[in-house]
């Protein structure tokens, strides 16, 4: 039988606690799973994560999908899945259409898991007795809108005290692929081939600004409001031509606040016709404290323990200033407010190389060593469209196309 693979326990029962949510809808989101032996309450294993910007629906089958996996992995056999969504247990169980075409390829991705095991049941509980599934998700929505990591200990020790509700460990500092198994990690990502429309999505044109005099040296350019230089001035000309040649209309051209972004993002403003310039302090680069101006080279002299730590973990700042967790926050508030401003609508997006990378990394699922091995050239662009159920696709990353020649 499905239930007796991968050393299952024969005949072993759980239960699945899952919830998810938004701080926003879109916003800020995340999930949080816990799976009990049906018998003795016993916590078999828990799941968390922030998932970037998406709506309350998606975190809630986010959740569902981590809670079955994780069940599986188990050994479990039966199943019964206990969530505090009405909509999401309504239409697993068959009772409700799924209108919305975003959640149909997560509810068939659950459906898919479903028939791996011998038996599974749904029932809608209220939310207080879904403490840990909502302990859980919050810290991961705390982590995706930028908060200090944590769990609401309360919720979670009256969780631990019934039957089966309780508190998991603290969420993963870095916000990325929290799990007590580092095997399963990442393993309820989002994945679909279904066709989406389009002109629902919202489309971000991702700029890097163009070269300045740090860019040809090498040096780390983070707060310092370092111009654009003669060539980077004409590689913003370049970009703004390409754009123009790429969509038919663009809402608006969203900037860093530093002048080396403000200088090319008007020129593409101006190379559309005039439309508006926004600017948005969430987008600025990286503050890199101490070795703001200095080069790798020069950095890995004096703080060679300090450089090392940074490159292992994105919650590490550089001396004086800014991990990449923190700039992940900004971003995904940034991402927000495009999506509550711009639904459906093209824009272009002019900020640095870690906002790019990070808004690249969350959007690919990708881990956190894509911030150290991908690329972006002054000029360079990207694009990706995002859905309003929290669907994402890159289209392009670091096209240099219309940089030839300079």
């Amino acid at each position: 039988m499905a239930g007796s693979e991968g050393g299952s326990v024969p005949g072993r029962r759980v239960v699945v606690e899952a919830d998810g949510g938004a701080r926003g809808n879109p916003g800020p989101a995340g999930y949080g799973a816990v799976v009990r032996d049906a018998g003795t309450g016993e916590v078999l294993a828990e799941r968390s994560e922030s998932i970037g910007v998406a709506t309350n629906n998606v975190a809630e089958y986010r959740g569902l999908i981590a809670g079955l996996e994780a069940a599986r992995e188990a050994g479990a056999t039966g199943v019964e899945v206990r969530m505090d969504s009405k909509l999401v247990v309504e239409q697993m169980a068959g009772r409700w259409q799924i209108k919305n075409a975003g959640l149909r390829p997560l509810a068939a991705q659950a459906a898919g898991l479903v028939r791996r095991f011998d038996a599974v049941s749904y029932t809608w509980i209220p939310r207080e007795r879904n403490r840990h599934a909502d302990a859980l998700a919050n810290a991961a929505m705390d982590l995706a809108a930028g908060k200090v990591p944590g769990i609401d200990r309360d919720s979670a020790a009256a969780g631990r005290a019934a039957e089966p509700d309780g508190a998991g460990a603290p969420a993963d500092p870095t916000g990325r692929a929290r799990t007590h198994e580092a095997a399963a990690q990442g393993s309820t990502a989002k994945s679909s081939w279904e066709p989406r429309p389009s002109d629902t999505a919202t489309r971000l044109l991702l700029l890097r600004h163009g070269e300045t005099e740090y860019t040809q040296r090498g040096r780390y350019s983070g707060r310092g409001d370092v111009p654009l230089s003669d060539r980077g001035l004409a590689q913003a000309g370049a970009a703004a031509r390409r754009v123009a040649g790429l969509v038919s209309s663009v809402a608006a051209v969203v900037s860093s606040p530093l002048s080396r972004c403000t200088s090319m993002a008007g020129i593409i403003a101006g190379g559309l016709g005039g439309v508006p310039l926004v600017v948005e302090p969430d987008l600025i680069e990286c503050d890199f404290g101490e070795w703001e101006g200095r080069t790798f080279a020069e950095v890995r002299e004096r703080w060679p323990a300090e450089l090392d730590a940074w490159l292992a973990s994105p919650a590490v700042a550089p001396p004086g200033g800014e991990s990449f967790v923190e700039v992940t926050a900004r971003v995904n508030r940034a991402t927000a407010k495009l999506l509550a401003s711009y639904p459906g609508e093209t824009v272009v997006v002019v900020s640095h190389v870690s906002p790019v990378k990070i808004a690249l990394r969350d959007a690919l699922a990708a881990t956190d060593a894509f911030l150290h091995r991908l690329y972006l050239d002054p000029a360079g662009l990207s694009l990706m469209d995002i859905w309003p159920d929290g669907g994402m696709a890159v289209r392009t990353v670091n096209d240099t196309a219309h940089l030839a020649g300079i």
